[in-house]
């Protein structure tokens, strides 16, 4: 075996990425309505309580499972049928009015085509995922989508490479355009996925993240400027809660950016009680809230900082905007 300089390896491996890369172009490109029929036979199904099933062999029973795992993972019940096993009893998989996908580049595929008519007598309905728009497969089913392959990215043109990454990219749109119209939150992917990072981050609590204790500056609404900056220095934040004296309810808040505003008021500004410049009615979050809502807050209200309160409305904790990107929520 001959060894190659490493620009030639190098060029070998672009090509084979810019093949790939077409068969992705090349399919969306060819995308009709035909798409939008199988969005909605998805969504017919999934009203009806029922499963997407995803079938195919060698190369496409690994790309199946993995569109079984990314439906699933965003709320669509799915799952993948061996269609060799399936005609030796697991068939009992199926439910009537399921919707199966066959994948099968040639859309000649002897196991798929001999499990049709048994998912036909199961008013299952049928979906072809093909290259070959003339195939049995593609004549025989209900729905038909097709993927484009200008050429493989195999040098003898024969190993399945373009044309896996085709079908794996046009099942990933179906989820992600299903996902879409469906109305599939942040909150309900953290739901599926409680033991992941993303889940964690998602599900977190504002308490967790709240600053409170020594580095929560928090006071009556009668103190001085100067006061309020001495407290907002000594908890190393960017912000003061200010209080009813009374009822230790929020008042206002007095941020930073307040006290460069008051600065240009006049030279005795220093003095002046804190309550001629604070914002009034500041923005508040319950504790126990996600850290999501926190952020929904943070975006709708256009504000620098969010006070926690408990069930009785006191003042318990900031979350400073500054937080948010350590814990990925921006």
């Amino acid at each position: 075996m001959d060894i190659m300089e490493p620009a030639s390896l190098l060029n070998k491996a672009r090509k084979c990425l810019s093949l790939e890369k077409d068969a992705i172009e090349a399919t969306a490109a060819a995308l009709n309505s035909t798409f939008i029929d199988v969005v909605h036979a998805i969504k017919a199904t999934m009203l009806a309580s029922n499963k997407i099933i995803f079938s195919g062999v060698g190369k496409n029973a690994p790309i199946c499972q993995k569109l079984v795992g990314t439906f699933n993972s965003t709320g669509t019940t799915s799952c993948f049928l061996n269609p060799t096993q399936a005609l030796h009893g697991d068939l009992g998989l199926l439910a009537e009015n399921d919707l199966a996908f066959l994948l099968s580049n040639s859309g000649e595929t002897e196991e798929l085509i001999q499990l049709l008519p048994s998912l036909k007598r199961m008013r299952c309905g049928t979906v072809a995922i093909t290259a070959q728009p003339d195939s049995q497969l593609a004549r025989e089913t209900d729905h038909l989508l097709l993927y484009q392959v200008p050429q493989e990215a195999c040098p003898l043109n024969l190993a399945p490479t373009a044309s896996t990454t085709a079908v794996l990219a046009l099942g990933d749109a179906l989820a992600m355009v299903y996902l879409d119209i469906r109305g599939f939150t942040r909150e309900d992917f953290a739901r599926l996925h409680p033991a992941g990072s993303i889940g964690k981050t998602l599900l977190l609590r504002v308490d967790k993240i709240m600053r409170c204790g020594h580095r929560f500056a928090k006071a009556a609404d009668t103190i001085t400027v100067l006061e309020a900056i001495m407290a907002i220095s000594q908890a190393k934040c960017g912000a003061i809660t200010l209080v009813d004296a009374a009822t230790d309810q929020a008042t206002g808040i007095f941020t930073d950016g307040d006290f460069r505003r008051c600065a240009l008021t006049g030279d005795n500004f220093i003095q002046q009680p804190v309550a001629r410049f604070m914002t009034r009615t500041p923005m508040t979050i319950r504790s126990g809230s996600l850290a999501v809502e926190a952020l929904k807050k943070f975006e709708k209200n256009k504000i620098n900082a969010l006070i926690v309160i408990d069930e009785a409305e006191h003042p318990i904790g900031l979350i400073d905007t500054q937080d948010l990107p350590k814990i990925k929520l921006l």
